[in-house]
């Protein structure tokens, strides 16, 4: 072990004053001294304006080459750590010190302890996610990948998935998709994004949304400078025909299939008069198929997309039928709209992982994406089919209201409960939302949404294990 320090410790800030014990054995010599250096610094053993030995003094009493050195010191003034000057030899830079940040009073508040059971709407059964086949999607995908799939690629994203998600949409959706007019995206949180920015840019002031909905996306328009006038929902779906009386309106978001959180199916003759409205006045319908693959009843009704593809924007994504993780969606846009989305994804987010998208199009060319979604669709029956029968004989006095679809359901509670039963809910450790989370009204509109109070219940989410124990509590709770 070696050592060196200054003749005067009371020279310190003009000449080296300080005690180094350096290892300095093997072949590293110079990454030694140079991280005991920086260290030294950092933790102020060698204080600002300490002035070191010379080079040539330095190594001498190291027994080290004179080169090496030099080189530690160099890269230490690269790095702002150390300051050269003719004349003035090397010395430790002056630099602020950072300032602690003073100590946070203790809080008096006790943490919320976490939920014991979770009925929280917006997550699939992520337990049910197909591991093994979505690995063997993944291998075959990254062998056949040709090398320029880890470039940079198209914004539009991968051919391959495009290819495929044209096919599948076609045959399950009824959506009119050829694969120049998909846009893959990071997630409809991100395909939105990329819309308001275009819709901006079109000039734009104002997109109609559904009295019921996620704040997270009104939040977003919003914040994109558009306005957001409701549309009020009913037992029929979003009253379409109010657009033509919203003059400002230059698109309206909709969840047609399956509507977001009050689960009705928009009617024939208002998907009519959207489309209709959308021609008339050359506005836009963005169309959020969310879960549209999962419909218990019946088949699937077709996308509104297909009634008219120049006119509505299509979303999709694999976040309700796999898992939110992936972050991939996608949109199959009018002709006219796909430069300038692609453009406005370029310079937001170019594009999705590489590796991603061509495992999703090898599991949908597999089929292997079909099986999973018929799989869960049997099992979310299921799920909703207890949660039915159990409110049936445990809480009469509720009803589960909506179509039998999706991931989620209403469950209707009698007048001014809602709040009630979401606290007692909470203390029984179960998280559970109600409906005025969504709500959505604009202050001095002259129309208010009727009271409604209900709960929203995921049945996907749960385990197989924690299924049983979430749905007695929830049964407990009811009035």
């Amino acid at each position: 072990m070696t050592d060196f320090r200054a003749n005067s410790a009371a020279a310190a800030p003009s000449t080296f004053g300080a005690d180094l014990h350096l290892e300095l054995s093997g072949p590293g010599l110079r990454a030694g001294l140079t991280d005991a250096l920086r260290e030294a610094v950092r933790t102020g053993r060698l204080a600002p304006g300490t002035r070191l030995p010379s080079s040539r003094s330095l190594a001498a009493d190291l027994g080290i080459a004179r080169n090496t050195v030099a080189d530690s010191y160099a890269e230490l003034v690269a790095e702002g750590w150390l300051t050269a000057q003719q004349g003035s030899g090397t010395r430790v830079a002056e630099r602020s010190v950072p300032r602690r940040a003073a100590p946070s009073a203790p809080r008096t508040r006790r943490a919320q302890p976490r939920p014991t059971y979770g009925l929280l709407p917006g997550a699939p059964d992520l337990a049910k996610f197909p591991r093994t086949q979505w690995l063997a999607a993944a291998r075959r995908a990254l062998t056949a990948a040709p090398h320029d799939a880890f470039g940079y690629g198209d914004a539009r994203g991968r051919a391959e998935l495009r290819a495929a998600l044209a096919d599948y949409l076609a045959r399950a959706r009824g959506v009119y998709a050829e694969p120049e007019r998909i846009v893959v995206c990071s997630g409809f949180h991100h395909g939105l994004t990329l819309m308001a920015q275009v819709l901006r840019a079109r000039r734009v002031r104002a997109v109609a949304v559904e009295s019921y909905g996620l704040d997270i996306y009104r939040d977003l328009l919003s914040d994109a400078g558009l306005r957001i006038p409701p549309l009020h929902v009913d037992e029929r779906g979003a009253r379409t025909d109010d657009l033509a009386r919203l003059n400002e309106a230059g698109a309206a978001l909709l969840t047609p299939a399956h509507q977001y959180p009050t689960g009705v199916a928009l009617s024939p003759a208002r998907r009519t008069a959207a489309v209709d409205w959308a021609r008339t006045t050359g506005g836009l319908i963005l169309e959020d198929d969310y879960d549209g693959e999962f419909r218990y009843d019946r088949q699937p009704v077709g996308a509104l997309q297909g009634l008219d593809p120049e006119r509505v924007v299509y979303f999709g994504t694999a976040s309700k039928s796999l898992a939110p993780g992936l972050r991939l969606a996608w949109m199959v846009l009018p002709e006219e709209l796909v430069p300038e989305i692609a453009a406005a994804k370029g310079h937001i987010d170019y594009m999705s992982s590489a590796l991603e998208q061509l495992t999703l199009a090898e599991f949908i060319t597999s089929g292997a994406y079909d099986r999973h979604v018929r799989s869960m669709r049997l099992r979310y029956r299921r799920r909703r089919d207890q949660l039915v029968a159990a409110l049936a004989q445990r809480a009469p006095g509720v009803r589960v209201t909506g179509l039998a679809a999706g991931l989620q359901a209403v469950v209707e509670l009698p007048h001014g409960t809602e709040r009630s039963v979401v606290q007692a809910a909470a203390r029984q450790g179960l998280a559970v939302s109600g409906m005025a989370p969504f709500r959505h009204e604009v202050a001095g509109s002259g129309r208010r949404l009727p009271e409604r109070d209900a709960l929203v219940v995921n049945y996907a989410a749960p385990s197989d294990s924690a299924w049983a124990g979430a749905l007695d509590a929830l049964c407990r709770v009811l009035p």
